[in-house]
């Protein structure tokens, strides 16, 4: 079952006191997909970390469906993580020897017994969707498309309702950022997962249901699509 997000009074403060992230309020319907946009430094990917869980609040919530990670502890929000999230980071984070299929599979080696081989199927289902053969070969020679869609089958094995993508297109081409995008985005939807993605694509955020721009760590503007 989706989760929706629920943020209320959430601010997000540095070791020096400084704020680094303010939002009075947001609500996020589940299947939504939501676009970030803002200057590098403005708090995007604090707001990316934030409601996965990843940085510590200092005052407010950050509740999906039941799950409020505010007042959760850090061992509770991984295994939120585990169960709920999937994560795209620009990097990609792939281990270069392996072959896709491994790589993609991945999130099976913490989870319990019972779910390591629905986890490996659905790292082979995300694979065939997105058109990445999951043969021997490993992921050293595939290209950076190739390589960004393994990171998204294996943000998806686990079947998360959410998916949560920091600059997804970045290291990218315009050719195949294109194709990326028209895939992830129509995998998605037809999952019913949620997706927030931070990108200063704006073939991204056309794509969106709905966009924010944070500026100096709050929202100046929530746009929800035609």
């Amino acid at each position: 079952m989706a989760l929706a997000l629920a943020i209320a009074d959430l601010e997000v403060r540095a070791t020096s006191g400084r704020t680094l992230l303010s939002v009075p309020e947001l609500a996020l319907a589940p299947g939504t997909c939501l676009g970030v946009r803002g200057p590098s430094g403005a708090g995007k990917s604090t707001f990316l970390f934030t409601i996965a869980g990843l940085v510590e609040t200092a005052t407010g919530s950050v509740n999906w469906g039941e799950h409020a990670l505010a007042s959760q502890s850090m061992e509770e929000r991984a295994r939120f993580r585990r169960r709920h999230v999937g994560m795209v980071f620009q990097d990609f984070l792939l281990f270069e020897e392996l072959s896709a299929l491994a790589n993609a599979s991945l999130p099976g080696a913490y989870a319990a017994r019972g779910r390591q081989a629905p986890i490996g199927e659905g790292a082979a289902r995300a694979l065939d969707r997105l058109g990445i053969a999951h043969g021997k070969r490993t992921v050293e020679s595939f290209s950076g498309g190739e390589r960004q869609r393994v990171a998204i089958a294996r943000a998806l094995a686990a079947d998360p309702e959410i998916l949560l993508a920091d600059e997804p297109t970045a290291s990218l081409d315009r050719a195949t950022a294109d194709a990326l995008i028209a895939d992830l985005v129509s995998l998605v939807r037809d999952e019913g997962k949620t997706l927030v993605a931070v990108s200063h694509d704006p073939a991204v955020h056309e794509r969106m249901d709905r966009v924010i721009d944070i500026v100096d760590g709050r929202i100046v503007r929530d746009e929800v699509a035609a």
